[in-house]
């Protein structure tokens, strides 16, 4: 059996396979510079250039994941493209900190209708970390243990929607964890380092029982033991590494809030509802 079967490959060289990954930069990107100087003509300061160069990197990552560079049938190949779309890329996202920069360029109408949806109990349950971690990490388990992963590789619809699964889900458990974004009622540190060590720890579980079970897991995958103990490593050592930059990222926010709140004038309208010390 053929689990790629459902796959277009299309070559790297040909021009048409980077429509769509050129697209996300373009669209993403001129939409966020667009709101950066909208901020800057409105609140007659610029917007922090790191976080424009974040937004900017972020949606670099999801347009190569998204390219014929990751399009390949093997195990290895999808490991990295989730990895990216999950993990690495929602951090820079996240950090472009684009709640905040919306809140600053909509109409104040339109910006109260965003804080009073930020501010719901659906939103906040499907917010917090543990949520989060659960959709993120949590659909890791149900891919790689069950006979989704073969389904997804034969239906070209459902592999489109587990990227964007991970991609949503991955932004939430960033955002939950270490956004500098308004986020009223965000649990405390504590809370945060936790599920950010117990995710971690599940994920890093979840790559050694794929290594160890690789002859016989994803349920019903036809890749080569070694493809999959590759696919598995990737997992592991790529997940510690995106892990400690969202615990940078975690504790970077955290220390700039602690400065904010000391410094003179307290805390800017940008801040209500950051994360508590």
């Amino acid at each position: 059996m053929n689990t790629h079967a459902g796959h277009d490959t299309v070559a790297a060289g040909d021009p048409s396979a980077w429509l769509v990954p050129l697209t996300v930069v373009a669209v993403t990107g001129g939409l966020y510079l667009a709101g950066t100087w909208l901020w800057s003509l409105r609140r007659g300061r610029p917007w922090s250039p790191w976080r424009t160069a974040s937004w900017c990197a972020g949606t670099v990552v999801v347009a190569l994941a998204l390219s014929p560079l990751t399009d390949s049938p093997t195990a290895r190949a999808h490991m990295v493209q989730h990895l990216m779309l999950g993990m690495l890329a929602p951090i820079g996202l996240v950090l472009g900190a684009p709640v905040t920069l919306l809140l600053g360029v909509l109409p104040p109408p339109a910006a109260r209708r965003l804080t009073a949806i930020l501010r719901t109990p659906v939103f906040h349950v499907v917010s917090h970390p543990v949520t989060a971690a659960a959709l993120n990490v949590g659909g890791m388990f149900v891919l790689y243990l069950t006979p989704l992963f073969v389904l997804a590789s034969e239906r070209p619809a459902v592999h489109h929607l587990l990227h964007v699964h991970f991609l949503v889900a991955g932004y939430l458990f960033a955002w939950a964890i270490a956004g500098p974004d308004p986020a009223p009622n965000r649990p405390g540190m504590t809370t945060r380092v936790i599920v950010l060590v117990v995710s971690a720890a599940a994920h890093g579980y979840l790559a050694k029982l794929l290594y160890a079970q690789a002859n016989a897991l994803p349920p019903g995958a036809d890749f080569t033991v070694a493809d999959l103990q590759s696919a598995a490593q990737w997992m592991y050592y790529g997940g510690d590494v995106t892990e400690i930059l969202l615990a940078v990222a975690l504790f970077s926010t955290w220390l700039r809030h602690r400065s904010r709140l000391h410094a003179p004038g307290g805390v800017s309208r940008a801040d209500v509802g950051t994360p508590r010390a």
